[in-house]
């Protein structure tokens, strides 16, 4: 079977940048830089991306690359089957991603709903449980899970260059002219200058002791690293298109629009009398409660009735770009291996993840048990506590498990043993000619390969560490 590939550099960039720009950009990143105070917790985030997520986003698209096949099959076809086990954590580390992550990107077409009928009916403020109501409706949560389940599927059924980067050449020009018009809106807002001074003047006292610790783990999160997904579209590229240049055009993307959107959150927030003392409390109110009502109130004279309905189209677009991958990754497991038709293998795949969807959607309060439910039980001593405060920090509730355990577990064990897998097993001269061709044994080169070997490995197991004396990156 021949094997499909991005049309260009174009392309593959787009798609790229895509799976790695998603609800993290929009949510996770402004929520992590405003608790550890802006300017200095930014530089240190920028550094983390060149040391750690650039080096290691090479090394995962060069062995897809390299062996023409995606994260399930590459370790064996380049002679290193019994590194099999990142192929199986990479499909893994999709499976559960998408059984939660498919629910909360469901909640921007509600959001989306309901600032559109505020925009054409005018503005009434919902009651303060609204939200908690909505969370605990399982028709609503099964039903916009289904929808986004749906749409994902339907784009990677039709194949990379007819669906994947078909639709990543629509949705990330979209999300890319949707923010410019957002940020041309706020910059009205009083909060705008407050908000580029919070970012970009750094104050190194004001940095915690954590800082340093939680900008290596965005830095590794946000590219969708560890997970696979950029070894199996990097089994998509042509030879012709260079790895490097292309790594670093989507790290800049990934990294422009998070501060975009960075931008965007913190004029609003300080343009709202108060508003700065409750961000830090949730992210999810603050993106789904808050911000919604604040479009209508405070940005009533800067177009908010035109940017309420835009912002959710951008999250939407955000994760429908992310799903995307997460999909492709475990996709690619049937048809790389077992040699089943596009076709079979994503209504197999969508199906079976759907169903831990449901399992999600309804631990958020719709049903007792899924909404409480610990991995190893209710005790509250011995074996069983032990192992659920060290291996999901205690958490209850089908979501916040999956969360956790990916984010924490699955990711930064790929991610390690992808950067021990090139940096050490993966002969050099393989990686050389995939990243340099034209000068192989370079400075640049070596200066790369000893980022893999030491840096990466160092900063990811810290955060390993971190997460077994109680972190959490989820």
């Amino acid at each position: 079977m021949t094997r499909e590939h991005w049309s260009g550099r174009f392309g593959f960039v787009l798609a790229a940048a895509g799976s790695a720009i998603g609800l993290g950009n929009l949510w996770k990143f402004p929520y992590i830089t405003w608790n550890n105070h802006g300017g200095a917790f930014v530089l240190v985030y920028l550094l983390c991306i060149c040391v750690v997520g650039l080096p290691l986003m090479c090394a995962e698209i060069l062995i897809g690359r390299r062996a023409e096949a995606s994260v399930s099959t590459a370790f064996g076809k380049l002679g290193h089957g019994h590194w099999g086990i990142i192929g199986f954590l990479g499909v893994l580390s999709g499976f559960v991603i998408l059984g939660f992550y498919s629910v909360i990107a469901g909640w921007s077409l509600s959001s989306f709903g309901e600032c559109l009928s505020w925009s054409v009916s005018g503005y009434e403020k919902p009651p303060a449980e609204a939200f908690d109501a909505f969370l605990a409706s399982p028709g609503k949560q099964i039903g916009l899970a289904a929808a986004f389940s749906s749409m994902t599927a339907l784009i990677v059924w039709r194949g990379i260059s007819g669906g994947i980067e078909r639709a990543s050449k629509i949705l990330m020009p979209a999300l890319l002219l949707i923010l410019i018009y957002i940020l041309i809106s706020v910059s009205q807002l009083s909060g705008f200058g407050q908000s580029l001074e919070f970012l970009f003047r750094p104050n190194f006292s004001e940095l915690g002791d954590h800082a340093v610790l939680e900008a290596l783990g965005h830095a590794f999160f946000t590219l969708s690293l560890g997970m696979g997904a950029m070894i199996t579209y990097g089994s998509y590229i042509q030879k012709k298109e260079r790895i490097v240049p292309i790594s670093i055009t989507v790290v800049v993307l990934d990294t422009v629009i998070a501060l975009m959107a960075c931008m965007i959150m913190y004029s609003i927030i300080f343009s709202v009398e108060g508003m700065s003392e409750q961000v830090g409390r949730s992210t999810v109110g603050m993106l789904f409660v808050t911000l919604p009502q604040l479009f209508y109130t405070e940005m009533a004279g800067a177009g908010g009735a035109i940017v309420g309905p835009l912002f959710y189209v951008l999250v939407a677009f955000a994760a429908l770009s992310s799903t995307i991958s997460l999909l492709e990754v475990i996709v690619s497991l049937f048809v790389d291996r077992y040699g089943w038709k596009r076709s079979k293998a994503t209504i197999a795949s969508a199906s079976a993840v759907f169903g831990l969807s449901i399992l999600s959607a309804l631990s958020l309060g719709a049903n007792g048990f899924l909404s409480s439910v610990k991995v190893f039980g209710d005790s509250e001593e011995g074996l069983r506590h032990t192992l659920n405060v060290t291996l999901t920090a205690d958490k209850g509730g089908v979501l916040s498990i999956l969360d956790h355990v990916s984010a924490n577990w699955l990711l930064p064990i790929g991610g390690l043993l992808i950067a021990l897998y090139v940096g050490w097993a993966l002969p050099s001269r393989d990686s050389d000619e995939e990243l340099f061709p034209d000068r192989t044994g370079g400075l640049v080169f070596k200066v790369w390969l000893y980022f893999v070997r030491f840096v990466v490995p160092i900063a990811i197991g810290w955060i390993i560490v971190a997460v077994i004396r109680g972190g959490d990156f989820s």
